[in-house]
């Protein structure tokens, strides 16, 4: 069966989450959700896919679990099904068998090189301003204290103590992400995201983010990739002009400026900003709204490492998001949030997109339309397909702020939530654009303060959205049907 064009729709899951393990995965897939997607980005299903990271710390990159599946699955899925997985580039997990080996005998470990410690990047010591510069997305300094064969050593972690750095300088580091790759590729994975890569270049006197290091060691894995028949998707959050800069030189980028860019639109009833964005947004984006992380503030802000740069949002424009975001979802998007959660992040809003829009069900279906119409490959996360709201409950099991946004989904409340008008509007709408013969043409859009229309045409071919957000009403139109009218601002509410 031939895989079908990775530019029509993805989800974004956790097998677990969402279908119990792989062959679920495939259940779904091909019965309540069939149709809707060329492919499926598979969050970490790696050895073990629940560490302390969702995942994202695995102790063997190369194996699937096997409580969710086999390599074999992984391969019928992309049978027909494009297939994205993720490539750990910045870490492993504190667990693997590497690493403890590196505990057990210290420099004497075959896989020291591997690991990145203070003293590799700064052999003659660090002052105060090499540390001060050094960028990370939390608080506080990116090293833990571990014994490393009886001596004690400030071992490198940018995230968390359980995740430790690879130092891409070496040999034996790329011996292991080259074995990922194999794996993955192997298996018929057709896209790879290359997770936290802008942290991987660590270099004295820089802020270690993003850095020229960060840049060769990206093209060496896009190199690695295409040999294998296999394309890249750069996660960066950043200043937008980075995604501009870094889309000239890889497969594709996130549109990360997109989610808080519609919700601000939604909230403050201003396009503007959102136009902005379009006149000089790649093409090569990946598009969403909600991912297994939160709301990405710094996106749409001014540049940390550049100051002078100015955000697509201003600094009051940015508080009355986040605001508005707290307020719309009843403050439990706030006790989910900085300091009053753990997994602790300087730049986002845990909130599924549902909660920070107020559960309003025809603003929510129309910020989907946006994403969906805008150029890129659209990718949908399981929660926002389903029109979740914050799992509070969880959050308060796991104190993970994340978790607010990573519900666990049993059969039956998939089934009715496929019930409710906003998740069938959703999943008419991403059939449409999966299939119009529009969508294969040119793309044109027009701005006022708070009107829109988003438009593409191919032939006598067209699809059209038109929308005012002040007033809360949109329709979505296409040629080729016996109704031209596909779905407008009632469609959310009335049941099909």
């Amino acid at each position: 069966m031939t895989v079908p064009h990775a530019g029509g729709p993805q989800l974004i899951t956790y097998i677990d989450r969402l279908a119990g393990d792989l062959d679920g995965l495939q259940s779904v897939m091909r019965g309540p959700l069939s149709g809707a997607f060329d492919g499926v980005h598979l969050l970490p299903y790696y050895t073990p896919f629940d560490g302390t990271d969702a995942g994202f710390d695995p102790t063997d990159h190369t194996q699937v679990d096997p409580r969710l599946g086999t390599w074999q699955d992984v391969s019928a899925l992309g049978s027909d099904h494009t297939v994205m997985s993720d490539v750990i580039v910045n870490h492993v997990s504190s667990g693997s068998a590497m690493f403890q080996d590196v505990i057990e005998k210290g420099d004497a470990s075959r896989w020291a090189p591997m690991f990145l410690t203070l003293s590799s990047l700064f052999p003659d010591g660090a002052t105060e301003q090499d540390l001060a510069r050094i960028y990370r997305p939390r608080p506080g300094m990116p090293f833990t204290a571990i014994t490393l064969g009886g001596e004690r050593r400030l071992v490198w972690t940018t995230f968390t103590p359980d995740q430790i750095d690879l130092d891409l300088r070496s040999d034996v580091a790329w011996e292991y992400l080259e074995s990922v790759i194999d794996a993955l590729t192997s298996a018929g994975v057709t896209m790879l995201r290359l997770d936290a890569v802008g942290y991987t270049g660590k270099e004295r006197g820089t802020s270690c983010f993003m850095t020229e290091a960060a840049t060769r060691y990206t093209q060496r894995i896009l190199e690695l990739a295409h040999e294998r028949g296999a394309t890249v998707l750069l996660e960066i959050h950043g200043h937008y002009l980075q995604q501009v800069e870094i889309a000239r030189s890889v497969d594709y980028v996130y549109d990360f400026a997109l989610p808080p860019l519609v919700l601000h639109a939604l909230h403050a009833q201003d396009l503007r900003p959102l136009e902005a964005w379009f006149d000089v947004r790649p093409a090569n984006a990946v598009t969403v709204l909600d991912t297994h992380d939160g709301i990405g503030i710094v996106d749409v802000g001014a540049n940390d490492l550049r100051p002078g740069d100015p955000g697509l949002l201003n600094p009051e424009q940015i508080d009355a998001l986040v605001e508005s975001i707290h307020d719309a979802s009843g403050g439990t998007s706030r006790a989910a949030t900085g300091a009053a959660a753990s997994n602790l992040d300087l730049y986002q809003v845990n909130c599924t997109f549902y909660d920070a829009l107020g559960r309003d069900d025809a603003r929510y279906l129309l910020a989907r339309l946006i994403q969906i119409m805008t150029p890129g490959i659209p990718q949908v996360y399981y929660v926002g397909l389903l029109a979740g709201a914050n799992d509070m409950e969880l959050l308060e099991a796991s104190g993970v702020g994340r978790d607010v946004n990573r519900h666990h989904y049993s059969a039956d409340e998939i089934t009715a939530a496929i019930g409710t008008p906003v998740v069938a509007a959703q999943l008419d709408a991403l059939r449409l654009r999966r299939t119009h013969g529009a969508f294969s043409g040119e793309f044109t859009s027009d701005f006022t303060d708070t009107a829109l229309t988003m438009r593409w045409n191919h032939g006598d071919q067209e699809v059209v959205l038109e929308a005012d957000v002040a007033e809360g009403t949109f329709a979505l139109l296409a040629t080729g049907r016996e109704n031209t009218l596909v779905c407008d601002h009632t469609t959310a509410t009335t049941p099909q």
